[in-house]
């Protein structure tokens, strides 16, 4: 049988969109372009919506270790400082890495560059407030995916 390039990609397209459906609709964020990912990894996956895997686990722990909900709220919809989740939809990486590791003195935000816990976890971090952003993970408090 053969078959044509764009009726083999339609089928294959198909077939993953299946196998993510019987996975448990795994949602997976993509990293952004540029910021330093190559290999188009999944930056976070979620599971029901605030089911993460152990990385984006270890982002929401320095979310709440770093107690960043001073400032931005409890749900990231902020308060003295903006709302990440609106925040973070057109923030690159790099520029999200600047402002947490340098601050923005000017606006109240301080820097972390100090902090180990922060600055050894802000890929992670980064994917926790993505997927928050991008409406991945729809719950706060997270649990690991089991």
């Amino acid at each position: 049988m053969k078959l044509n390039a764009r009726k083999l990609a339609a089928a294959l397209a198909s077939a993953g969109s299946i196998a993510l459906a019987i996975a448990g609709e795994v949602a997976a964020g993509q990293e952004q372009p540029g910021a330093g990912n190559t290999t188009n990894t999944p930056l976070y996956q979620v599971v029901d919506g605030y089911k993460v895997d152990p990385n984006t686990m270890l982002g929401f722990r320095t979310w709440r270790a770093a107690a960043c909900d001073r400032c931005h709220g409890a749900n990231q919809e902020g308060l003295v400082g903006p709302s990440l989740l609106q925040s973070l939809k057109t923030l690159t990486k790099d520029e999200f890495v600047k402002t947490v590791r340098d601050g923005r003195l000017e606006k109240g935000m301080v820097s972390f560059s100090t902090s180990p816990m922060v600055m050894d976890n802000i890929d992670n971090l980064y994917a926790y407030l993505k997927g928050r952003s991008d409406g991945a993970i729809t719950r706060v408090k997270v649990e690991e995916i089991k």
